[in-house]
Formats: structure tokens, sequence, C-alpha cells
């Protein structure tokens, strides 16, 4: 199975609404859909969304990447020997780690297929369907309480809040007003992208923990690079903390596990590269007794299908985050998972699933 031709082109999906972080606002889903082919007919699919202010990739950066560094390095290459396939992958170039991420799905899909084997088959096959959160982007108190009751009656019973924008106490409103709306049975997870200082980490939390807002995780309190910080927050409170934007490399992870500086870790392909180093990085942190979740940036259903075939196939990764597909208003991707409401099903057919990609520039044929 000779790798033939690496083709690229890019797509912008709007949001129905706009997406409000710590660090961004986001209205677009933006992203350069990538096509792997062999000389036996087969096409994998992939995708890497623009993500400038968490991976430092652009939609020029990950297209120049791929096309002139990954591209010479890759074609010509057996994906019958995919351990060599990879290496070179990741040893192309420093960083650029969505280029990566993307190419890694199409030759992940190209492998299964061969085999005959859904993704989530091929990688362990543990299982089929997951349930996703919904993130409640940051806004004013009586907004993101809106959206959050809007959010469990389509039945979503898991959601992501998102905070970090403001002064802490603010946040605490939120929190408050969105556990008002939408009662005790409902659970919560915060996300601070990286918003909070430490001695105010802790504070918040605390606070919330003594008015029983019953918190599952916060999600990187304190900035990336401070993992004396984070290991700060993580002793000082009993809500468990999860590291996310601090984690890219299996050096990075390996650093998070061995300070103890979070109880669990947030892998996302697009910080990783790919499916190939977001196995290590699994695998280190179940032999550490450590759970991961899988996440994704603003990613369209192609993105987070590689993502939940990889999710659903390790037993290690016991929680979700990619409603991203269904923020968008609409929907490019033919094949791959399919949705209800909070319930996501992997397809059982060879590969990702993806059989066709819509866009402007024309539409993607997967003949295999």
């Amino acid at each position: 199975m000779i790798l033939t031709d690496i083709q690229v082109r890019r797509q912008s999906v709007p949001l129905k609404k706009p997406f409000k972080t710590a660090l961004r606002t986001v209205t677009h889903a933006e992203s350069i859909i990538v096509q792997v082919r062999t000389d036996c007919g087969r096409t994998g699919f992939g995708e890497a969304p623009a993500t400038v202010v968490i991976t430092g990739d652009s939609l020029a950066s990950i297209e120049s990447a791929i096309m002139h560094t990954i591209r010479p390095q890759l074609i010509g290459q057996n994906l019958l020997t995919y351990e060599q396939v990879f290496h070179l992958l990741h040893q192309a170039m420093v960083g650029n780690s969505s280029a990566k991420a993307a190419v890694d799905m199409a030759l992940y899909d190209l492998i299964a297929q061969r085999c005959n084997l859904p993704l989530y088959q091929f990688l362990g096959g543990h299982k089929k369907q997951i349930e996703t959160d919904y993130t409640v982007s940051v806004n004013a108190p009586d907004e993101m309480g809106d959206d959050a009751e809007a959010y469990v009656r389509q039945g979503f019973t898991t959601l992501k809040i998102k905070v970090g924008k403001d002064e802490i106490e603010r946040d605490v409103e939120r929190i408050k007003e969105i556990r008002r709306r939408i009662g005790t049975h409902i659970k919560i997870r915060l996300d601070a992208n990286q918003g909070w200082e430490v001695k105010k980490a802790i504070r918040s939390i605390r606070k919330m923990e003594d008015m029983g807002l019953d918190i599952e995780i916060v999600e990187q309190p304190v900035k990336a690079h401070d993992l004396v910080g984070m290991k700060t927050v993580t002793d000082a409170v009993d809500t468990p903390v999860m590291a996310d934007e601090s984690i890219f490399t299996p050096q990075q992870a390996l650093a998070i596990i061995q300070m103890r500086a979070a109880d669990m870790l947030n892998v996302k392909l697009m910080k990783t590269g790919g499916i190939y180093k977001a196995q290590i990085i699994n695998a280190m942190a179940e032999e550490s007794g450590m759970e991961c979740m899988m996440g994704s940036m603003i990613e369209s259903r192609l993105a987070v299908t590689a993502a939940a075939h990889f999710a659903g196939a390790k037993r290690n990764i016991t929680r979700f985050d990619f409603d991203a597909p269904l923020m968008l208003r609409h929907d490019c991707i033919v094949g791959g998972v399919v949705y209800a409401g909070s319930q996501m099903t992997l397809p059982d057919v060879p590969g990702l699933g993806v059989q066709m990609v819509r866009g402007e520039e024309g539409e993607c044929d997967n003949p295999s």
C-alpha cells in the first residue's frame, strides 16, 4: 500500500452562535481537509483546524507544513510498514502538531481500511458508543443560564462551563446561576483555559466546594507552563484538576504524571500530532492510575470522528468532549460518527467511515 499523493483544501463553516473562552472568540470553524491516496485506490481523510492561540497553527502554516515538508517525506512510502511512516511524519519537522494530526488520522483511516476494520476496533475496540458533554461559552450569568437550560432540554447530562475570562467572583456567579437553573442531577465541568492565577484559583474552587456547587472537574486553571502552580492548586482542593494546554507531547505528559501536577489529562489529537502519539500518552496515564478525557478543538465531524474512534477504542478514556460539530450551521461530512443528542455511535465500516467531504471547492470522494 504505497502512498501516492497527499492533497489539501480549506474549509470554513459558520457556527450557530459565537464560541467564547478565556482565550478567544470563534465564529467559524476553519480547517484544512486532507486526502491521502494509495496505489491500491484507497483514500484516507484527515482534518486540522486552525487554533493559533493554543497550538500556534494557522491555516497557512498547516497547509504549508503538509504540502512542502510532510508530503515529500511520505510520498512513495509503504503504509504496511507504518511504524516507519509515523516516525517519518513526526521527525519531518518540529511542532506543527495540527498538520501532523490531519495526516496521522488519514493514515490510520487507510490502515484500518486495509485491515477491513472500523478504526476503533483496529485500535482496541473497547466501545462503539460514547456520550459527549456540551460546552457553555463564557457570557453574562443569565445568558449562560439560558444556554445551559437549552442544552439540558436537548438531552445533555454533562455541561462543560467556560470560565476564566474576567474576575473570579464573576465566574462563581456564573456557576451559581447555572446550577440554580439546571438542578443537581446534571454534571458540571469547568474549563478556565489558563485564565486564573494560582491563589485565586484555589480560593474560587474552595468557595464553590463550600457552596455545594458540585463541580466534577476543573480543567487547566492556570497557565500551561506553570506545572508547579497547577500542582499547588491540585493539592489544595478536593475537586479533581485536569491538565489540557499543558500537554502536547508524551514528555510533557510524563512530567505532569511524575509531579502529580493534575488528577487527569485531556488528550486532543491537534495537540499530540495525532493518534500515534496520543496512544503513548494514554498508556502512560493508564499505567500511572490517571484517567484521560478526549477532547477536540472547533472541528467538523471529520476530525471528531477520528478522535471518537480513538476514544472509543481505549478503556482509560472515560470522558468525552465532542460537541463541536453540533455547534456548526451545516455538516459537510458524509459518513463518520453519528449523533443522537449526547449519544455518539461509531460506524461499523472500515476505517473512519467517512465517505465524502462536501465543500465550495468540490466533493472529495472515497472510492474504497
